[in-house]
């Protein structure tokens, strides 16, 4: 077993003590005495047995009140603090310390990476709600200076820009809600109402709900026989319609304009139901499947704010099914279409 360091230099002092206690002896005995080993071979052992202790008891607390200052600066209170397998696998102190210094280090320097990552997905986040509340707030400012430079005495010109105004100011509205909406689900503070529901009824209920909408995408919404009338699911049924609705809206802005076919269906997945909303529309492309949960995440060509809404509507249903502690995936191909699948609590 390798000597730890304080040993190893309790060591190397007990032999130079042990060294130069023999030489000062001989030489004292050759000056002045006649020479005797025999006093000198009792002399030897007991001078090095306790030159070694006590040089090993100085050291070890001399170098373990100095690691204490590391251990502290690291965020161990104490050596004893060290992981368990690593000392077993080390006796000495100085390697267990440059271990655990080391995995410090690494830790920090995956915590400044984290760090760094978070600092982008800020500047991100506030760009993109300042491009968000900048277009309505532009778009109020310019049907006001209309109305107040001659449009208000007209009166089909106010009405209409009025209209304008109160859609502006909806958007704003909508924008600010579902940024409260996910901040409370983020926080944990948004409490869940499970009940036992009718899968099938409340999707049925949703298409009805989104028939009208699809139709002016031309397109349609087909509910599969995959989902049977006994289907019975344990949720929040307000917060999966919501799920519901925010996919299929999804489905419909980024569908086959030209004849979009929207398709849900469900399937038996162990204790748990299994949803897909498929589209078959310009679908997403692989190196941007990953950030389509982000806020206000859109790809530069198929996702712009063309298509209107506020970039919240993923992220939101996210957030749902995970505080359902179920599961949500995507699966896209670019030019055939995407497909949205969440799990659900069989009732």
């Amino acid at each position: 077993m390798p000597l730890s360091a304080s040993k190893h230099i309790a060591l190397i002092n007990a032999v130079l003590t042990t060294l130069l206690f023999s030489i000062v002896y001989i030489i004292l005995f050759l000056s002045f005495f006649t020479f005797k080993p025999l006093p000198l071979l009792v002399f030897i052992p007991l001078i090095f047995v306790f030159a070694y202790f006590i040089s090993n008891l100085l050291f070890d607390q001399y170098i373990k009140e100095k690691l204490k200052v590391i251990y502290k600066t690291i965020g161990l209170l104490k050596p004893e603090n060290a992981p368990p397998l690593l000392k077993k696998r080390k006796t000495d102190e100085l390697e267990i310390v440059n271990s655990v210094v080391l995995k410090w280090s690494e830790e920090k320097k995956k915590e400044i990476e984290e760090l760094k990552e978070l600092a982008a997905y800020r500047r991100e986040f506030l760009g993109n709600i300042s491009h968000e509340l900048k277009t309505p707030i532009f778009n109020i400012q310019g049907y006001v200076l209309t109305l107040l430079d001659g449009g208000l005495d007209d009166k089909l010109v106010n009405e209409k820009f009025l209209q304008k105004t109160e859609k502006s100011i909806n958007r704003m509205i909508a924008l600010v809600e579902e940024l409260e909406e996910i901040a409370k689900l983020e926080s944990g503070e948004l409490v869940l109402k499970e009940e036992v529901f009718n899968l099938h009824d409340l999707t049925r209920e949703v298409i009805d709900f989104m028939e009208m909408k699809a139709a002016n995408h031309n397109t349609i919404i087909v509910l599969h026989s995959s989902m049977n009338r006994s289907m019975k699911a344990r949720a929040d049924k307000k917060r999966i319609r919501q799920v519901i609705i925010n996919l299929i809206d999804n489905a419909i802005k980024y569908g086959n304009q030209k004849g979009g076919v929207i398709r849900i269906s469900c399937y038996n997945f162990h204790d748990n139901y299994l949803v897909e909303v498929q589209d078959n529309g310009i679908g997403i492309p692989e190196e941007n499947i990953h950030r389509v949960f982000e806020r206000f995440y859109r790809t530069e060509l198929s996702r712009s704010r063309d298509t209107g809404g506020s970039g919240l509507g993923l992220a939101i249903v996210k957030h749902i099914i995970e505080a359902h502690r179920q599961t949500i995936s995507v699966r896209s191909k670019e030019g055939e279409g995407t497909t949205f699948s969440f799990t659900l609590k069989m009732a």
